[in-house]
């Protein structure tokens, strides 16, 4: 998450979306007073307890509205960045499993076996994606929410709403895999439509 006063906006960060991309990028625009909650290269937390709390940089829109108030919130622009629900759980499978052995023999196995046990299913980094960024009403709640196949040029429109410079992104905390098509068979794409049914629909992705 990023928080600017400066800047008016509210940055969500949904896990293995290109967010670490997007906080590089906007890190030169951000003011002393603004601040950045995430735990992955270094630690930065909150300057609210209740948020430094939550220990990782995935925030909810809920759990911000909790501390600020959603009238506070309300005057922010808020934006976040999606990604196809079956891409996203096999690169956070990659990213979790990249010193198991056990993935490389046999990435689908592992990804089965995984959703098989209630601490995996509990982290946020497979929480489904709408979970992050609705109201409790279900509703979503931002004002722009881009996608992960489309992440430039969805930033590019992040960055002329917000009147900053364009800026290409890098490449941050990749995870390497093959192609999402060729490690779900049918079992796991069907326990993986019943997970994140709701993202399928709220963000207008086809499984």
């Amino acid at each position: 998450m990023i928080f600017s006063g400066s800047r008016r906006f509210v940055f969500f960060a949904v896990p293995k979306t290109g967010t670490h991309a997007i906080r590089e990028a906007m890190r030169p625009h951000l003011s002393e007073s603004d601040w950045e909650q995430q735990l992955r290269f270094g630690k930065q937390l909150s300057p609210l307890p209740e948020i430094a709390a939550v220990n990782h940089g995935h925030v909810s829109y809920q759990q911000l509205c909790s501390v600020l108030g959603v009238k506070v919130i309300s005057e922010f622009f808020r934006f976040a960045f999606v990604r196809h629900p079956f891409d996203r759980f096999v690169s956070v499978c990659a990213f979790l499993a990249r010193t198991d052995p056990s993935y490389e023999q046999d990435p689908t196995d592992w990804m089965k076996r995984a959703l098989l046990r209630p601490q995996f299913c509990k982290r946020v980094l497979v929480a489904p994606q709408h979970t992050l960024l609705c109201d409790e009403t279900s509703n979503m709640a931002l004002d722009f929410i881009g996608r992960y196949e489309s992440l430039q040029a969805d930033f590019d429109t992040v960055c002329d709403r917000l009147a900053l410079p364009k800026a290409t992104l890098p490449h941050r905390n990749r995870s390497e895999h093959d192609e999402y098509q060729n490690l779900l068979d049918d079992e796991l794409k069907a326990a993986l439509w019943q997970r994140y049914q709701q993202d399928f629909s709220a963000f207008n992705y086809a499984p």
